[in-house]
Formats: structure tokens, sequence, C-alpha cells
């Protein structure tokens, strides 16, 4: 039988290595990358079985970067490993085609789990969050009523940047576009959501976990 495939995307060194002697042992660990970006690279590059991400990673979080993957690849299959319990992740997580939820600290019991039942196509969510995540559900909340959900990926990159303190300028660096541009992503994002200055905007991306993700 052939071993599952892996790609990691971790931007922790530390933990990273420690994922890594934990998964190699199981599975074919092909690569570790440390952002969003990189990640949708080495998954054209290698075509894993299953994606083991964190969601709180540099340039492009691991829910960005799986939206985006799944324009191309509508059945690649994620297992997030993540610091958040709050049930909100998950929902989030989940909604974007998540396969697998794993909080880290259950990662030694629970992630060898999560991979093989995400490359056989089951879900596994870590029993610490499925009871909220479960009340979450109940409550009917719909995804389009975050207004954080009407902002485009690119949008929501050049926020987290504006929250990190950048420059317009910095940013256009960055990124690889122009300070026009930028620029423009901004005014359109205060349009959308109804907010006038740029404090109001950084205040959102706060409020809103952008940031944190």
């Amino acid at each position: 039988m052939n071993r599952i495939r892996l790609v990691l995307a971790e931007d922790h060194r530390i933990v990273a290595e420690g994922l890594k002697q934990l998964l190699e042992p199981e599975f074919d660990l092909v690569t570790i990358v440390e952002d969003g970006r990189q990640l949708i690279t080495a998954v054209q590059e290698f075509n894993p079985d299953v994606i083991v991400a964190d969601i709180s990673m540099p340039i492009l979080n691991g829910v960005e970067a799986l939206e985006e993957l799944k324009r191309t690849n509508p059945d690649i299959r994620v297992v997030f490993l993540t610091m958040h319990q709050n049930p909100a992740y998950a929902k989030r997580a989940l909604e974007a085609g998540a396969f697998g939820y794993v909080v880290k600290q259950s990662a030694v019991r629970e992630l060898v789990r999560a991979v093989r039942a995400a490359a056989a196509g089951h879900k596994f969510v870590s029993p610490a969050v499925t009871g909220e995540l479960e009340k979450l559900r109940m409550e009917g909340t719909e995804a389009n009523m975050d207004p954080a959900r009407r902002l485009t990926l690119r949008q929501r990159e050049i926020l987290r940047l504006l929250t990190d303190g950048l420059s317009a300028k910095e940013i256009a660096r960055s990124l690889g576009i122009s300070q026009r541009t930028v620029e423009h992503h901004k005014y359109s994002m205060m349009q959308l959501l109804g907010i006038t200055t740029s404090a109001e905007l950084i205040r959102f991306a706060l409020q809103s976990g952008i940031h944190e993700l």
C-alpha cells in the first residue's frame, strides 16, 4: 500500500520540527512550507494526498489558502492544526472545505487519525471543540452575516498587513503590486463596510478576527 503523501504548512520552525517527527513515521512528508502562498505553490508542485496546515500563517492564513486551492482543486483535503479552540474558527474552516480540525494540544493523540480520516474521505474534528461547534451551528448563524466574508482574498491580505502597521508603500512592495492598487483596495473595503477612517478599518480587522487568523 502506498503511503499517504503530505505537505505540512507551519510557520514556527520548532513546532514544524516536532510535527515532522510525529508525521514522518506514518506518512510520506514531501515538503514543509511556512506561509499560505508557499503552500499553494507546494500543492501545485507535489499534488499531495492530504495537507496539514496551521490556520495562523503569514501572508495568507490557512483558510484563505484553502479557499484559493479549491478554485482549481475542489477535492483538496486539508487538516487544520491550530491553537484556536474557539468554535467560530472551526466553523469557518469546515465551511471553507476542511476535512479536519485538530487543536495543537491534542496533536499527538489526534493528528495521525485526522490525516488518515481525510485520506479516506472522512472528516475529523477534535472532541475539544465539537460540543461548542454544534451549539454554534444550532444558533443558525449564517456565514454571509459575517462582514469579513464579504472581502476578497486580496483585500483580507492587505487588511492584515495594514493591521500589522505596514504602510501602503510597504504592502505594495511585499505583495508585488502598486501602491495605487493597495490604496484602491483599502478604500474599496472602507466603502463596502461603511467605514470612513483608517482607524475604524483597523478596529474592524481586530474585532472580526482577521488579524488573528
